[in-house]
């Protein structure tokens, strides 16, 4: 059963993208690990908001979910996602078709069951995709960084440089499909005698095979082992964005493409700036005689030390806004701004002098 994104996050389903943006805020910050350690369960809730979050605040996502039911490749209204286990067109179950993730080409799988037994391109096995996750302070989501990680993923042999052959032999055209990549699986069904075309399992669809298969990946062009990856994360990146990293994923079979790398951020929070979009908000205290006649304090910015001028007559609660002092704008020159909240401090006991100077500026209507 697809999980309801808009009730992980509270919201209803006429929720606008501001909306879902601050709900996530919000519950991220609440439910962060950081402030749960060991805590499985607020482990499973954070990851819960980052995937909700992802998908409402994607709108090809959200459209494909609102009309679905769920954001992923395969499935939709013929998928496993739909109720009765995408049993449409009057029974016939076409969720079968749908596995592995894989997007049906429902034009193709009609020509190869009704006729022609038309054969497409041998079908390339890309690599696998990667998923890792990656926790950052909160001055390097400021500046961006390089971060080196080692991940254990599959690589091409370098014994065989990813052909699959051992030295010496060769690729030769596969017996079982003819080089095609695919073979024909004739059964029976109330339309009739179907053929569909399936996925050389002795190839795996590239229509080759070694003549002889390479002694350390055997025959497959890739080892698993541990790779150190360089990973450039930009300066504003915010909690819970994903990077993609081309090509750094799995090695494909027999020097196939390889899938690509995704590495979700989390951003340690700091108990200094509070971050909102872009924009970073602080809070400062003046003294009554500064907020009367007005002062200057210098205010801690994402980007250094700044004066902030106290105009006289500042009340407790006044916002300020320091312009183009907040987060980079991810992949911009841009900045957001900087907003100080001034609270004015009442002194809970007073000196005499003190208090006879207030009493004589009471008495002057003051």
């Amino acid at each position: 059963m697809a999980r309801d994104y808009y009730g992980i996050l509270g919201l209803s389903k006429t929720a606008s993208a501001d909306e879902v943006k601050a709900a996530y805020r919000k519950l991220s910050k609440e439910w962060h690990p950081d402030k749960h350690k060991g805590e499985k369960k607020a482990e499973e809730k954070f990851k819960e908001i980052n995937e909700a979050y992802e998908v409402l605040s994607d709108p090809k996502k959200k459209q494909q979910y609102d009309q679905f039911g769920t954001a992923g490749p395969g499935t939709g209204p013929f998928g496993s996602a739909q109720g009765g286990g995408g049993a449409g067109f009057g029974g016939f179950d076409f969720s079968g078709f749908a596995g592995g993730g894989q997007r049906v080409d429902f034009s193709d799988l009609f020509e190869g069951f009704f006729g022609g037994g038309r054969r497409g391109q041998p079908r390339e096995e890309r690599g696998a995709d990667r998923e890792v996750e990656l926790a950052i302070d909160f001055a390097q989501s400021v500046t961006g960084i390089r971060h080196e990680m080692q991940i254990k993923k599959l690589r091409v042999c370098d014994q065989c440089s990813g052909s699959g052959a051992e030295k010496g032999s060769k690729l030769i055209t596969c017996s079982d499909c003819g080089g095609t990549g695919q073979i024909m699986k004739t059964s029976q069904s109330f339309f009739g005698m179907l053929q569909q075309a399936m996925l050389c399992p002795k190839c795996k669809g590239s229509g080759k095979v070694p003549e002889k298969a390479c002694s350390k990946c055997s025959g497959e062009g890739r080892v698993s082992e541990v790779s150190t990856i360089s990973i450039d994360i930009p300066a504003g990146i915010d909690e819970g964005q994903t990077l993609r990293v081309r090509s750094e994923g799995d090695a494909g079979r027999q020097g196939a493409a390889a899938g690509d790398l995704y590495v979700r951020i989390h951003v340690r929070p700091d108990a200094r700036f509070v971050r909102e979009g872009d924009d970073i908000r602080t809070s400062a205290t003046i003294h009554v005689p500064d907020a009367i006649l007005g002062t200057e304090i210098s205010i801690e910015t994402v980007q250094g030390s700044t004066t902030l001028k106290i105009p006289a007559g500042t009340q407790s609660g006044q916002v300020f806004r320091i312009k183009h002092k907040g987060m980079p704008v991810l992949n911009t020159s841009r900045f957001g701004d900087h907003y100080v909240t001034v609270t004015v401090e009442i002194p809970a006991k007073l000196s005499r002098d003190e208090r006879k100077l207030v009493e004589e500026w009471k008495r002057m209507g003051g």
